[in-house]
């Protein structure tokens, strides 16, 4: 019988760069003797890591630290400029760009508008997108967020009508994204990018199964199960907008791609015209959602009309999550969307109370709480993961 194979020098050479650079990036800057007790190295160990971490451009001094009379510390931090990340979020209307470095820290934004034309024009235009954050270097990965998804069989991006993402309909996407950028290149959908965020810094953090339910203009859901992100056979798993719907018109009569099912009953256009009926003004349906939530907080016909309205919104919202948690049985629902967070805690208590009525499971309802862009921030969170992984096992020759 074999026995374990014991580690070889450079492997746990490797395993000791990556759990010093992860508690630099974790809790850094720090000490020698710091990284030592945390790391549970030896001195001559931790000096001998931190000597090769800077040799590899890795790690950085950062000063000194004061501690006994006559004795000083040197300072250590993880060096920002070993890699830069890029992010964008590409919507019909504009292309958003984020930049950051190794560390997380954000060194450059940018935004154009979204390109009609050719791809020819698309990647020039996600170039110039990138190059107007004024990188220091050229980021090592890019993620981009769209609205759609892509079909990991075909390599083609999918769940989106051609008008909705022009440019976008090619053979092997990301390579030639990659190609055309000039470095690697992940394209993912917008809300898992969004799910993502509330996983590493929002409402789902400490949670690995739960559900986000985007509201907006348009209906989308993110899924992660056991920690990981479900995307479906075909990239489409919580493509939720086209399920099928009680009163709303299935694909068979609207079209595939036509506003049917889900989203025709709860999407931002539905919800502005259920909220009119109940009498509630808004020019588009986040001032009405928010409109009928201050009205719902007074006395009268108006605020009874407008807290109908409201319910009536919930419920439609809450059909949709009550198939979803029935299905998967998540322990967290997560709500965000224009729809959604124009609402409140007033809408959320009402989604959850009408969503618990109709299921067996009773999954905690919580507000998004991610701040600023949440698909720029999903999207650098993928791409400092998978460059951190990349770097940080860079330090020991093979």
């Amino acid at each position: 019988m074999s026995g374990p194979v014991p580690g070889t020098p450079s492997l746990l050479r490797a395993i000791n760069d990556r759990a010093a650079l992860r508690v630099l990036l974790d809790r850094g800057p720090l000490t020698r003797p710091q990284i030592g007790t945390l790391t549970g190295l030896s001195k001559p160990t931790a000096s001998q890591l931190l000597s090769r971490l800077q040799q590899a451009g890795l790690v950085v001094l950062d000063g000194v630290r004061g501690g006994l009379p006559g004795r000083t510390a040197e300072v250590y931090r993880i060096n920002p400029a070993a890699a830069y990340v890029g992010a964008l979020d590409v919507t019909p209307d504009r292309i958003e760009a984020r930049v950051a470095d190794i560390t997380g820290t954000i060194v450059g934004e940018h935004t154009l508008p979204t390109p009609r034309r050719p791809h020819g024009e698309l990647i020039d235009r996600l170039n110039a997108a990138l190059l107007g954050t004024d990188p220091p270097v050229k980021p090592r990965r890019v993620v981009i967020g769209v609205q759609a998804a892509i079909d990991p069989a075909t390599g083609r991006l999918g769940y989106a009508a051609a008008k909705d993402v022009p440019g976008w309909q090619l053979p092997d996407l990301v390579g030639t994204l990659s190609a055309g950028l000039g470095v690697p290149v992940d394209v993912e959908n917008n809300v898992n990018l969004v799910a993502v965020a509330e996983q590493a810094h929002g409402a789902a953090r400490g949670h690995s199964d739960f559900v986000l339910l985007w509201a907006d203009e348009g209906i989308g859901s993110a899924m992660v199960l056991g920690g990981r992100m479900h995307r479906g056979a075909t990239g489409g798993a919580g493509e939720v907008g086209y399920m099928p719907a009680p009163g709303a018109p299935t694909a068979r009569e609207a079209g595939r791609y036509a506003n049917h099912g889900f989203q025709a009953l709860t999407g931002g256009p539905a919800v502005l015209k259920l909220l009119r009926s109940y009498g509630v003004r808004g020019t588009d349906f986040r001032q009405a959602v928010a409109t009928a939530v201050r009205s719902a907080a007074g006395r009268g016909q108006k605020a009874d009309d407008a807290m109908a309205g409201l319910r009536d919104v919930a419920a439609r919202l809450a059909v949709g999550l009550a198939a979803i948690t029935s299905v998967v049985d998540p322990e967290l629902i997560v709500l965000t969307g224009g729809v959604v967070l124009s609402g409140g805690d007033t809408l959320r208590e009402l989604v959850e109370h009408e969503l618990h009525a109709l299921t067996i499971p009773q999954p905690q309802v919580r507000l998004s709480s991610v701040e600023g862009n949440p698909v720029l921030a999903g999207a650098l969170d993928l791409a400092l993961a998978a460059v951190r992984d990349e770097v940080f096992g860079s330090t020991v020759p093979s």
